[in-house]
This record gives structure tokens, C-alpha cells and sequence, in this order.
């Protein structure tokens, strides 16, 4: 494949010299030999323009286009192979018009293009004093965020960063630019959010409404450390599971739960790319603010008042600081300063290759299934051995009940799915190269016994965009992703619509256009 003439930005050919540093991204350790992450082309466009020659050069010669944000997605879906070309936007669109906030009388908003962090864009709404639900990894970009939902720690008492999204600004097949709302496109709205991620053309812009922190006048926060230990460990996902069970649970409370093994090793274990990105180009790996763990625990806890007269029950708090490590006192702060907190600053948790889990359930009745026994238990097989070459990096979060947000937002426009879940868990292993092996089989066993008509918890495969895992395609599996045949259909539908020649199908995990 030969550049394309007449852009501006930069292009790199797999004989480039920097081509390896910038093909490189999340799923390079794992799923480079399985899904082929080595484009043919990559671009890194330096305007709107630079876009438009680049879909129209793979638009006249049959090739296929890959966009990239950030490069987070787990199963290395923002790639493509040899035959294919990769868009790099992450330093595209970094101008000050490219993200400004703006007030109309009661209601607060902000531009955003896809090219910011979750790190820059939650520090950037923390200087209005402003704040919307977002994810927890500092290095996920807002582009592919937006498009999978952007599950986080308001999840329960806000919903979903994409709920907020009211307008997108994007680039079509015929490299032509395009504003959509849910009033003037409802189908392309729809298929946007939630549907079939990067496949549809090239969001640059959306436009956000966002929450003011006057609005919500004594909010309360509570991050704790502790110490990994197996009863505290069962304690505290007790108390997460008993939230997650109760229909009736107030809004105003969210409740998220971390567990890490010690990561005193690892480093270098690879002596690999991973390893030397990090080294020598930390503008692309971004920057490791922790790098020594202990084994622990961590819980993130939060009150909102939704009206002056809501006031937090203590109790809630009490129960989860209660013998921890280290804590930061639940503290009274601006709800745009409270999200900075729930931040995971590191760009990524371990540096090795991964087996990755997320599973969501609708389930009501962990505590009488015996489902905290069952995970604690699993968790356990690879903490507490000191030298299995394998380390867990888990995250359990409650999102249902009748008065929770990310529940009530349902059928807002957005085809995010599984809106009817109460908790989300993810459960990873990373590990040496050589415990491969060992690590998918701890896995295949937590998909046996957790998921399916018999599972402890969820009695259906559901699954996440932003957390994929197994068959890499999408349409051979899309009951796991998607709740029924005529919502994938509808999708399919507006794929032909967005996408009718296969511009924007670099991979096999894209929605099936319809015939």
C-alpha cells in the first residue's frame, strides 16, 4: 500500500521507521497474532480534510478503514490488517475550539472532540464546575467512550456518559460532514450510540449536556484502601451484592469495588514492546502515576442529594471504611471534584498480556445464590499464591434498581443494551507469557460456572462493546451484545445506510450490514 497524496498529517507505512511505536496500543500484548493489529497504512490526519481524502483514497480502492481514539478496546477492534488503513485521531482535533463549554440559562453544555482523554476532559469540566458519569481509565478517549456507553462511577445516580450526547458531529462514507441529533436522524442517533462502534464513519465532535455542581449541593465522597484479605474481601462484596439485590435502593448512592494483586514484579517481565513504549515514548503509553501495589482492595462510594431535603445515611460509609489500609475521610465536595477522585490513573493496570472478562446480569438474588462465596473464592485461586505468575484485576459495580438512572435512561434514543442489569463485573487475568494456558482456563471456568441457565450470576451471556471477549465476530455472537434479533436488525439496517460499500468494516466485529 503506497500514502495517500495531498494529506497533511502524518502517514506510516509498516517500513516507517516509527511505524511500530504508533501500531502499537491496549491489545497489542494479547491479540496481535489473533486478530490482526498491523495496518497496511496508518494516518494521523491533522484536519477534517486530511479525513475526507483519506475515506474517499480507501472509498475509490476498495480498502477499509479502522478509527482510532485511544486505542483502549480490549479486544484490538480499533486496528485492522495489511489490506486495511488505520485513522489515528488522537491528536487531530486538540485545538481550543475543540472543546468549549457553553451556558444557556439553566442548562450547561460542552463541545468535545474525540481526541481528549478522560483524564483532560474531567479535568477540563472540573474547571466550570460541571461534572457528567464517565469511566475511571485516564487514557480511554471520549470517541470510542461515547460510542460503548462510557460505564463509571455514576452509573446508578446519572446513567451513562452517552446519555448526555445530544449532538454528533460526524464525516460520512462519502466524506461528506454530517450534524445528527435524535430529532433529525433517529435511526443514525440510534446506531451511533451503543450499536456498532467506529463502523458507521468518523465522529469528530459531540456536543454534551452536562451537570452543574450547584445543582447538587453537598455530595459526599469516600475512597478507602484496604488490605487484601479474604473475610474482608467477602465483607465488602457482601455489602455490594445486598445493594444490587434491593429493587428499592435509593438513587443517590453508587458503590464500585476494586480488587489488585501486588504488582512489585512486574515490570519488565516482557522485555518486550510494551515495556519499551514506556520507557521511550510515554506521550503514546501515557503516564504511570502508581506503579508499586500492594495486594488490595479498593471501594469507591459516593452520596448525591438529588433535592435539598435528601439527606445521606452514614451508615452507608461507615460499613465500607471500617479497618481499612488507608482512606481520605468521606469528604463533602463538589460533585466535579468527586469524579477526579474516582479516576484510575494508571494507563493501564499490569504490564502483561491479559485474559479478559466483563459479564453484566439482571440478577436480583446474588446474596441467596451464593454468589460472593463463589467470587471470592475464584479471586482467591489467584491473589493469595505469591508465585503463580498470574494477577487478577477485578471491578464490581452495582447499576440497577427501579430508581437507578442507568436503568430509567433507557429507551432515551441510544441502543446501549442491557439496560435492565444490576451489576457489573469485571474479572481479569493478567499474566506471564508462559501461564497463558493456565490463565484461560481459570477464566473458561468462571464462564462455566458464572454465566448460563445454571449460573451463579447471570442465567444469560451478556456482554459489553467496551469489554469484549471470546469470537472476535460479532455477528456469529450478537445475543451476547445486543437484547433481541429485530434491535441487531435494526442496526444492521443502519449500517447499510452509514456504511453501503464497507469503508468502515475493518474487522470482523462490526454489525452485519443488512442484505
Amino acid at each position: 500500500m503506497a500514502t495517500i497524496a495531498g494529506l497533511s498529517g502524518n502517514q506510516f507505512l509498516p517500513s516507517s521507521k516509527d511505524y511500530a511505536e504508533w501500531q502499537w496500543q491496549y491489545a497489542t500484548s494479547t491479540h496481535e497474532v489473533d486478530h490482526d493489529m498491523n495496518p497496511g497504512l496508518i494516518v494521523q490526519p491533522h484536519t477534517k480534510d486530511d479525513i475526507k481524502k483519506v475515506i474517499l483514497y480507501a472509498k475509490a480502492h476498495g480498502k477499509a478503514i479502522a478509527i482510532r481514539t485511544g486505542g483502549h478496546q480490549y479486544s484490538g477492534a480499533s486496528s485492522t490488517g495489511p489490506a486495511n488503513i488505520q485513522l489515528d485521531l488522537r491528536s487531530t482535533f486538540r485545538a481550543p475550539a475543540d472543546l468549549v463549554y457553553v451556558e444557556k440559562g439553566t442548562r450547561s453544555f460542552v463541545r468535545a472532540s474525540v481526541s481528549h482523554s478522560l483524564g483532560e476532559f474531567n479535568a477540563y469540566l472540573g474547571k466550570h464546575h460541571v461534572f457528567v458519569p464517565h469511566g475511571q481509565c485516564t487514557q480511554v478517549h471520549v470517541g470510542g467512550h461515547a460510542q460503548t456507553g462510557g460505564y463509571g462511577q455514576l452509573g446508578r445516580s446519572f446513567g451513562l456518559f452517552g446519555d448526555y450526547i445530544r449532538t454528533l458531529e460526524i464525516i460520512d462514507h462519502n466524506g461528506e460532514e454530517q450534524e445528527i441529533t435524535r430529532a433529525s436522524d433517529p435511526e443514525l442517533f440510534y446506531a451511533w450510540l451503543g450499536g456498532s462502534p467506529g463502523n458507521l464513519g468518523v465522529l469528530t465532535h459531540f456536543l454534551l449536556e452536562v451537570n452543574r455542581d450547584s445543582d447538587y449541593v453537598g455530595s459526599l465522597g469516600l475512597r478507602a484502601v484496604h488490605l487484601y484479605d479474604t473475610a474482608k474481601l467477602r465483607k465488602l462484596l457482601g455489602h455490594l451484592a445486598e445493594m444490587s439485590d434491593d429493587e428499592n435502593f435509593p438513587r443517590n448512592y453508587d458503590l464500585c469495588i476494586s480488587v489488585l494483586s501486588a504488582s512489585f514484579d512486574i515490570l519488565g517481565l516482557l522485555g518486550g514492546l510494551d515495556e519499551k513504549m514506556k520507557e521511550e515514548h510515554p506521550e503514546i503509553f501515557g503516564h504511570d502515576g502508581n506503579p508499586v501495589w500492594p495486594r488490595m482492595i479498593i471501594v469507591y462510594a459516593q452520596y448525591v442529594p438529588m433535592s435539598p431535603s435528601d439527606k445521606p445515611d452514614m451508615n452507608f460509609f461507615e460499613q465500607l471504611k471500617t479497618g481499612c489500609f488507608f482512606q481520605s475521610e468521606v469528604e463533602k465536595k463538589p460533585m466535579s471534584q468527586l469524579t477526579s477522585q474516582w479516576i484510575f490513573r494508571n494507563t493501564r493496570e499490569f504490564d502483561l498480556p491479559y485474559v479478559k472478562r466483563t459479564y453484566v446480569t439482571k440478577s436480583k438474588t446474588l446474596v441467596k445464590d451464593g454468589w460472593v462465596d463463589w467470587v471470592v473464592g475464584r479471586m482467591d485461586k489467584i491473589v493469595e499464591p505469591s508465585t503463580n505468575g498470574q494477577w487478577l484485576s477485578a471491578q464490581l459495580q452495582c447499576f440497577g434498581g427501579k430508581n437507578s438512572m442507568f436503568t430509567r435512561n433507557a429507551n432515551n434514543g441510544t441502543s446501549y443494551s442491557w439496560r435492565d442489569s444490576t451489576m457489573c463485573m469485571t474479572i481479569d487475568n493478567f499474566h506471564k507469557p508462559e501461564k497463558k494456558a493456565e490463565a484461560e482456563a481459570w477464566e473458561a471456568q468462571n464462564d462455566a460456572e458464572a454465566i448460563g441457565p445454571q449460573g451463579i450470576f447471570s442465567k444469560e451471556d451478556r456482554r459489553v462493546l467496551w469489554g469484549s471477549y471470546g469470537s472476535f465476530d460479532l455477528d456469529s455472537v450478537w445475543e451476547t451484545y445486543y437484547e433481541d434479533r429485530p434491535k441487531y436488525e435494526r442496526l444492521m439496517r443502519a449500517r447499510k445506510m452509514a456504511d453501503p460499500n464497507g469503508t468502515f468494516t475493518p474487522n470482523t466485529f462490526c454489525v452485519k450490514r443488512a442484505e
